[in-house]
């Protein structure tokens, strides 16, 4: 068997797609959405297909190896979120060539269905506002049972804000605790936009109402910084989805800087590096939340690892991912769970009518340009 053609397809907004195909009529799918470089990484899978035609689609940690390691400039985000894509693909392939879910072949399941949870929250506390949230809030509840729920601040906060700003999001965050009671757990995504001084002033404010985590309080490229908010409050941090490989995760490790990691699948470095992530984790009795805010083919990947490691927390999902009018058979919410896949490879089926012609292109993380009153730059 060997690989014998490379596709892309774009289908819908956030979500890139990478079909390998081989000799015998086996086919693999990979998710390699990079918000904002949408270019450079459909170039970076040319590049790598050059490589990869004529090759034993099984060699996986060879090819994976060879990707990473062969040039004189490693990682990136344009050549992870690559070479993710086609890591997940060749699990497909494999899973299908050896007639087992990915899950089997990374050494069986260690639960028997994953936990997830869902973006929902208070956008703003009008009357219209609460009452949309509400019936968000009901719609979920409803279709899928969740137990779990993640939200954010707003998209323009800055490094400082005044106190009015700041009174604004914990009045949300209390009230949001307020209508689900104490058994859900709630969760905020700060999008490190805030400096140390800030986030540790906003997580107590909001200590009260006992959040599951807050996700990256401050940028992630200084793990001190992170440490040190972890050091001042006293619920988990998480950081991850932006960080790739386990070097990228040594230092994070190493300084005991969260308690909870997001690695992405679509750009920690496919299902195989997102397992070794995983399993570094569990050394420092970290627990893994895989981030996945794109398409299916990623969020299907992720629930592969999520089954196999036993640091597993709860799993990310949006809408988007569950793959309605877009997979055969979409995934399915139960009591905020999903249950294992069973079908070979990833377990999914894409409905490739959709897949007819390119969606239009719309700026995603990062074509925004959010300034502040000054008119500098401020952080996405």
């Amino acid at each position: 068997m060997r690989i014998a053609d490379i596709e892309q397809f774009f289908p819908q907004p956030r979500t890139r797609l990478v079909k390998i195909s081989t000799d015998n009529g086996l086919v693999g799918w990979g998710e390699l959405t990079l918000e904002g470089k949408p270019k450079s990484v459909h170039a970076a899978v040319e590049e790598l297909a050059e490589y990869l035609i004529g090759k034993d689609p099984l060699r996986i940690e060879h090819h994976w190896q060879h990707i990473y390691r062969s040039a004189f400039y490693r990682g990136g985000n344009v050549l992870m979120t690559a070479l993710s894509g086609i890591d997940q693909a060749l699990w497909d392939i494999a899973g299908k060539y050896y007639n087992a879910p990915v899950y089997a072949l990374l050494g069986g399941p260690v639960r028997d269905r994953i936990r997830v949870y869902a973006h929902w929250g208070i956008r703003d506390m009008s009357e219209a506002g609460q009452a949309a949230s509400r019936e968000r809030l009901d719609a979920l509840i409803e279709k899928g049972g969740y137990k779990a729920f993640k939200s954010g601040p707003g998209a323009k906060w800055r490094a400082h804000e005044p106190p009015s700003v700041i009174d604004e999001f914990v009045e949300k965050a209390y009230t949001m605790r307020e209508w689900v009671g104490p058994d859900v757990e709630l969760c905020f995504d700060f999008h490190g936009k805030m400096t140390p001084a800030m986030a540790i002033e906003v997580c107590h404010e909001i200590k009260g109402m006992r959040p599951a985590f807050v996700e990256e309080p401050v940028p992630q490229e200084n793990v001190d910084a992170l440490k040190l908010v972890s050091d001042h409050v006293p619920f988990p941090i998480a950081t991850g989805e932006r960080l790739l490989t386990r070097w990228g995760f040594r230092e994070v490790f190493e300084k005991q800087a969260v308690a909870l990691i997001q690695p992405d699948a679509s750009h920690v470095g496919g299902i195989s590096e997102l397992k070794r992530v995983a399993n570094m984790a569990e050394v420092y009795y970290m627990h893994i939340m895989p981030h996945c805010a794109i398409g299916p083919v990623a969020f299907s990947a992720c629930l592969h690892v999520d089954a196999a490691v036993p640091n597993f927390l709860m799993q990310e999902q949006i809408d988007q991912g569950l793959g309605e009018g877009f997979l055969i058979e979409p995934w399915r919410v139960q009591d905020g769970f999903i249950e294992l896949p069973t079908k070979p490879g990833l377990g999914i089926e894409i409905d490739e009518a959709v897949l007819q012609e390119d969606a239009e292109y719309t700026e995603e993380l990062g074509g925004e340009f959010y300034y502040d009153s000054d008119g500098s730059v401020a952080d996405w």
